[in-house]
Parts: C-alpha cells; structure tokens; sequence
C-alpha cells in the first residue's frame, strides 16, 4: 500500500474556541494543503456543542476522500463529540491541545458542555499532541485522554496552547509530524 498524500485526502480543519486567526498554524497549513477546507461555526465565540458537532459530522459525510482531520482545542472536543454522527470513515486525526472539558475550572465555564469526553478507543489512527504548561489542559489529563483513545502521544514541551499567541504561527515541527502522520495513513 502506498502513503496518502494531501491530494489523496479531505483535509478537514476544525478550529477551536473563537477560531483560528490568519497567524495560526491552523490557518497557514490550509493555505498551503491543497485539499484542506475549514469547518465553519456560526458562533465562534459562543460554542454550542450540538450546533458544532453538527457543522463537523456535515464535513466528514460530504467528503469525497479518506478524511483526515486536523483540530486544535476546542475543536477535538467537537470531533470527538460528533463521531456518532459520522456517516464515513475517517483515515485519521492530529488532535492539538485538547482543552480539558471535564474541569470545572474552565473558562469560559460553557466549554464543559462539550464533555466529558468518552474514553473507548478511536476507530481511525490519531495523534495527540499536548503541552506541559497548556492553561487549558494539564499535560496528565491529555496523556490519560490520548491513552484511553489509543492516539499515538506527543510531548510538545513547555508550548503553552499551541497556538499563535504562544508563538506558534507557522510551527514546523508541527507540519513535519502532520506530513510524517499521512504518509503512515
């Protein structure tokens, strides 16, 4: 079997909570993968876990190739929330900083309604990778997620949110993991 490569995928960009902004490492891989289209929220910064889990359920069964899924944050949640909705299969997903949705301490606190998440394993190959200093995630709730989900995890070091605030607008590491990820799919 040969590796997949971006023209073999849909590319699926699930941004989290308020989006992902034009610096975003989110932002800059669409850009660049031929193939990869974002999922659209109608409230960005007022999530609503049956309105986003719908519009990521809508993008996976109206791909016409293997889906490879590419969330950050709040966006993991919604992924995993809408698995039951998926009417395809989904040949993988790099999951990015996943906020803690069981933690009462969250802010803003309407993000516990995406959890808690469920812990059986995923029925698609997946990588997790987490910081250890993620204000939204303590890097030992991501490591017990991504086990639980059988997701192949990866220690981003002290990395914040991963994200462009935490200085991560073009991360190249992250883009080399995600090329080395397809080619195994």
């Amino acid at each position: 079997m040969r590796a997949m490569k971006v023209r073999d995928a849909d590319i699926l960009i699930v941004p989290g909570y308020t989006n992902s902004g034009p610096d975003h490492w989110q932002s800059r891989w669409q850009s660049k993968l031929s193939t990869a289209r974002r999922v659209e929220q109608a409230e960005w910064s007022k999530p609503v876990r049956e309105d986003w889990t719908a519009s990521v359920a809508k993008a996976v069964n109206e791909a016409e190739r293997p889906v490879v899924i590419v969330a950050h944050s709040l966006g993991v949640a919604a992924v995993i929330q809408a698995m039951p909705q998926f009417q395809r299969p989904v040949a993988g997903a790099f999951f990015v900083a996943p906020p803690d949705v069981a933690n009462p301490k969250i802010k803003p606190r309407h993000l516990m309604t995406f959890g808690p998440y469920p812990r059986e394993p995923l029925a698609f190959p997946s990588v997790m990778i987490a910081s250890r200093n993620d204000p939204f995630c303590t890097f030992e709730v991501a490591e017990d997620i991504a086990g639980a989900w059988g997701s192949l995890f990866i220690d981003a070091g002290e990395a914040g949110h991963l994200n462009a605030d935490s200085g991560f607008g073009p991360w190249p590491e992250g883009s080399m993991t995600f090329a080395k990820f397809l080619t195994g799919l």
